[in-house]
């Protein structure tokens, strides 16, 4: 291993100025956002400078809202899942930006950022020349050789150990798990090296690395291939959490995570990896600090992430039909909450409900459930409702595994109970 990072190292001397090639992801927010300081949030975060040079703008998805709901603004990126498609080729190929997969726009983001900056690379099972179990590094191997997209061994304790120790030297590992469930074996290296070292080296270490992969209740892939890690890892100190929902933040989310001196973990889900969307041509990143205001809405907040972003907005369309305006959040900052977006809404509508594929036992919703209570208690009309996933292991059987997760008709049902 030491000769393989000799190698690796041997790399990066070509990019003298990586050190200042990282990125302070406050400074990408919009203008009505206050800077993280000013948020009610305890998180301990190491902050990385951007590089003046690259200069890159301050970007964001617009509200990607489905057709078939009232909304307010229009979007200029299409997202293609649950709504009505354009059979005009003449006024698609008008459109600006190129139209890209969730998995694609990954691979997309961790190729821009390997080609900027010699330091970043990857390592996980299968992640060279077989391209990745859902192929987000393909033809990476090929393009940056075996040193930088490494192939390891099916131990994810020791690679995952391996990249944390890279990360301590200088580089920016990017470390894939096949599947989320599988980094369990990890959970030592990562909560006891990945979120702490930081601290208990006195600063001397910064651990600039970045664990990903896929997970969530797919199509009757079983209670092993069905984890949901978030709650797990949430009560790490030191680690910061996203969950991308759309390409266009997949994209973001990635390069912005590689960049940042923090561990980031990115949760993605493995039935979005086919959802397409035209993102745009030129760079952009997003704020892993920051979350997304979805829909607009007046009487109820729904705070969602990753695939319940669409089951959401499948209700929120029946919702409009019968006379409610919800606001929709898709959180996409597991870890810290981004209190300010939330705590507005929060004293616009009174109302919150809390939808997430996480387990209801420590999950996600449990964490956010509390810091609105201890924040927005006095603007809230109503106690929080938060629906989740059962607390049992996921059924291999179809018709079972769609009752353990939450789906369209409940959050109909909890809304109109909210807004009696």
């Amino acid at each position: 291993m030491a000769t393989i990072f000799q190698g690796i190292g041997a790399a990066t001397a070509l990019s003298a100025t990586s050190k200042s090639n990282t990125l302070d992801s406050t400074k990408f927010h919009l203008q009505s956002r206050r800077s993280l300081s000013e948020r009610k949030a305890s998180f301990f975060c190491v902050r990385s400078q951007l590089n003046s040079g690259l200069n890159p703008k301050a970007r964001r998805a617009d509200h990607l809202v489905m057709n078939a709901v009232a909304v307010q603004h229009s979007c200029p990126f299409s997202l293609s899942i649950f709504t009505k498609t354009d059979n005009s080729a003449a006024s698609t190929a008008s459109k600006p930006g190129h139209e890209l997969l969730l998995f694609e726009a990954l691979r997309e983001g961790l190729d821009e950022e390997m080609e900027r900056d010699a330091t970043v690379c990857v390592m996980g099972e299968d992640v060279g020349h077989y391209g990745g179990s859902y192929k987000v590094t393909k033809g990476m191997a090929e393009k940056y050789g075996d040193l930088r997209v490494l192939d390891t061994p099916i131990a994810e304790n020791s690679f995952t150990g391996m990249g944390i120790g890279a990360a301590m030297t200088g580089l920016r590992p990017v470390v894939e798990g096949m599947n989320m469930g599988f980094l369990l074996l990890a959970f030592n290296q990562i909560s006891n090296n990945c979120g702490m070292l930081h601290y208990t080296s006195g600063g001397q270490f910064k651990i600039p690395i970045v664990i990903r992969g896929p997970g969530g209740v797919g199509r009757q892939l079983g209670a092993e291939h069905s984890q949901r890690l978030e709650s797990y890892f949430q009560s790490i100190p030191g680690i910061q959490m996203v969950a991308c929902s759309t390409p266009y933040n997949a994209k973001g989310l990635m390069k912005a995570a590689i960049r940042s001196e923090n561990p980031v973990i990115l949760f993605e889900h493995v039935l979005l990896y086919n959802l397409k969307e035209r993102i745009p041509d030129e760079e952009y990143i997003c704020n892993l600090e920051e979350a997304e205001m979805v829909r607009p809405g007046e009487h109820v907040t729904i705070l969602t992430y990753s695939r319940m972003r669409y089951h959401v907005m499948q209700a929120a369309k029946t919702l409009v039909n019968k006379g409610y305006d919800p606001e929709v959040i898709d959180i996409r900052s597991l870890k810290p909450f981004d209190l300010h977006t939330i705590g507005n809404s929060v004293k616009k509508t009174h109302r919150v409900l809390i939808v997430e594929e996480c387990m209801r036992t420590g999950g996600i919703g449990a964490s956010l459930t509390t810091a609105i209570n201890e924040n927005f208690h006095d603007y809230l009309d109503a106690p929080i409702i938060c629906l989740s996933s059962q607390d049992v292991p996921t059924p291999y059987a179809g018709s079972l595994e769609e009752w353990t997760v939450v789906q369209p008709a409940q959050i109909v049902t909890a809304v109109e109970q909210l807004c009696q």
